[in-house]
């Protein structure tokens, strides 16, 4: 991954496409690296590292070397696995079409032509027979992301184009999300000339973003592509606070059209709210910002041990008393058990006392890929689960 980032990065193309002066708005708020993120810059270590050992780039001693330092759990090992075994997939496929066909993993890609000093990594590339194929993971699982007129990745497939279009006269561009975490896999299919021309669509607002406009727009965009400017953009704001025409009319006088929309707004309501309180106290901690009304105090705390429970434990038991009365025993939740035994062993011993209930009624937007509570769908796939049992 590389530690300078683009202005114009591939994976910003979201915000600054849709929302040109997102990017001079950005710049204002410090970026901090989430533990997602880190958690994903792991996971991409990880399964760059596993795909070199499988394709022999990597012998065993050097595969170790380059993991050492790397936190990784179960899941994440399943989960990298099954990006190694869709890569490989993927190239002996295309090596089955034509021999000479090459894999390049964690390419930096130029795609400056479209977007001023752009640049970014694309995490895995396969060149052969006039295809170029991008794959893209995304260790993530809150989102669910969609190759199809996917600006990240295009910008990605453009970059690779600039590179070696000249060397393989590439007709056909596959891009594909691999999404382990959400069970997607979702892939975008254009020729290398439609490719082209999104290009130069979006080379004016590109310009527009790199000059630092401040043209602004808010839409589904600021929150699905994370814009870390959020908590203090004011149409984004303005946009927010549209809700606000609701607040004196009772639920029951509302159309279900008005109900539909304040339930597509509300979850990013919450969000929203959560971002503001967040940015101004990190604001006022690191940087001593105050806000009119506000002060900076110490929050509430619980009491604990300044030693080791089980030390605690252990002087109370010497002293008489009973050790499930102070230390009582409590079966661990069934992943962190699975996680301990290995799945085999765990479905071996403990499966057949497994089951999953139905859950509590909810409502989501109608794009979500669960079947709606009493359709046709919901019975067909009660049927399929009791006919598999």
């Amino acid at each position: 991954m590389p530690e300078v980032h683009a202005k114009l990065s591939a994976s910003g193309a979201k915000k600054w496409i849709n929302c040109p002066g997102s990017v001079v708005l950005e710049s204002q708020i410090e970026e901090r690296e989430s533990d997602y993120a880190i958690e994903g810059t792991t996971a991409h270590a990880l399964g760059e590292a596993k795909i070199r050992l499988a394709t022999k780039e990597y012998t065993r001693a050097k595969y170790h070397k380059a993991i050492q330092d790397l936190q990784v759990d179960a899941d994440m090992e399943d989960y990298t696995d099954a990006y190694r075994d869709f890569v490989i997939e993927q190239l002996n496929s295309m090596r089955r079409e034509t021999k000479d066909a090459v894999l390049l993993l964690e390419q930096k890609l130029d795609f400056s032509a479209w977007a001023p000093e752009g640049f970014g990594t694309g995490d895995c590339i396969i060149i052969g027979n006039n295809r170029l194929q991008i794959i893209d993971l995304k260790y993530g699982k809150g989102v669910t992301v969609q190759a199809a007129e996917n600006p990240q990745l295009r910008l990605y497939a453009l970059g690779a184009l600039a590179a070696y279009d000249f060397l393989y006269d590439i007709q056909e561009v596959v891009m594909t999300i691999f999404q382990p975490r959400k069970d997607n896999i979702d892939t975008e299919l254009l020729s290398a000339e439609e490719l082209y021309q999104w290009g130069e669509s979006i080379l004016p607002i590109a310009q527009k973003a790199y000059n630092e406009t401040e043209e602004f727009c808010a839409s589904t965009h600021c929150d699905s592509g994370f814009c870390r400017a959020r908590p203090i953009c004011r149409t984004y704001a303005e946009k927010k606070l549209e809700m606000a025409k609701f607040d004196f009319v009772k639920p029951s006088t509302l159309s279900p059209e008005e109900i539909s929309e304040i339930l597509e707004e509300a979850e990013s309501l919450s969000k929203w709210a959560t971002l503001v309180k967040d940015y101004a106290l990190y604001e006022a901690v690191h940087n001593g910002m105050e806000f009119p009304g506000y002060k900076l105090v110490e929050g509430h705390s619980n009491r604990k041990f300044q030693i080791d429970d089980t030390l605690i434990a252990s002087q109370l038991i010497a002293k008489g008393y009973n050790e499930d009365d102070i230390y009582p025993r409590k079966l661990k939740p069934i992943s962190d058990l699975e996680k301990y035994m290995g799945k085999k062993e765990f479905q071996k011993l403990l499966g057949e006392f497994v089951i999953k209930p139905p859950g509590k009624p909810v409502l989501v937007p109608i794009t979500d890929k669960r079947p709606a509570l009493h359709s046709v769908e919901a019975a067909m796939k009660d049927f399929e689960n009791v006919w598999n049992n």
